[in-house]
């Protein structure tokens, strides 16, 4: 009689080890993973990621540092804000170049004006502007500058015809003189005098 008490209980003692491994019951609610439906999806939630910024250190003919630029994007396109030093007074171009090189001392590595759909030079342009094509750099009688201004035609996002963040990279230079933002193919602004690779 014992021994089929004994019996009867082992066979209980197992129904209810099986039942709680199929509900995955263990005397506690079953964690949850982070990986589970929500809001009817069965994908993974993404946490919030801030917009891409980039920091450029601009560097003169000789390679010392004259300033940086920090580019961040923005709905609008790419906020460029600057400040630079040790620069002569007056007006200077300003541009981005397409290819991601400063090679000193004249910076002709940085190529032309970064213009990915081969429009027309210049801001303002009636048959549009290069995608580069910046304001000028007003520089102030002690040789600095600062501006802060949103390039309409650019993005930090990969993949993009207009990315400055394209393979390679890209630039941004000073020229030593004033972009006209009507003369081809660079507003006759002389001479580069800075240059910053943007990666």
């Amino acid at each position: 009689m014992r021994f089929k008490s004994f019996i009867a209980a082992a066979a209980i003692s197992q129904m209810l080890l099986l039942s709680g491994c199929q509900f995955g019951w263990s005397g506690a609610e079953q964690e949850k993973d982070p990986k589970q439906e929500v809001n009817g999806s069965s994908a993974p939630v993404m946490a919030h990621q801030d917009k891409e910024s980039v920091l450029v250190e601009l560097l003169g003919t000789q390679g010392q540092r004259i300033g940086q630029a920090k580019l961040t994007q923005v709905d609008e396109g790419v906020r460029i804000e600057v400040e630079s030093s040790n620069l002569t007074p007056g007006p200077h171009g300003f541009h981005v170049h397409e290819n991601g090189k400063c090679e000193q001392p004249d910076y002709q590595s940085a190529g032309g004006h970064f213009n990915p759909l081969g429009q027309k030079h210049g801001v303002g342009h009636p048959q549009g502007s290069h995608a580069g094509d910046l304001p000028n750099l007003e520089v102030d009688q002690e040789g600095k500058v600062k501006l802060d201004y949103v390039a309409k035609q650019l993005t930090l996002e990969s993949n993009q015809p207009n990315s400055l963040l394209k393979d390679g990279g890209t630039s941004l230079v000073i020229h030593e003189k004033a972009d006209d933002n009507v003369t081809e193919p660079a507003g006759n602004a002389g001479a580069r005098i800075a240059c910053g690779v943007i990666r």
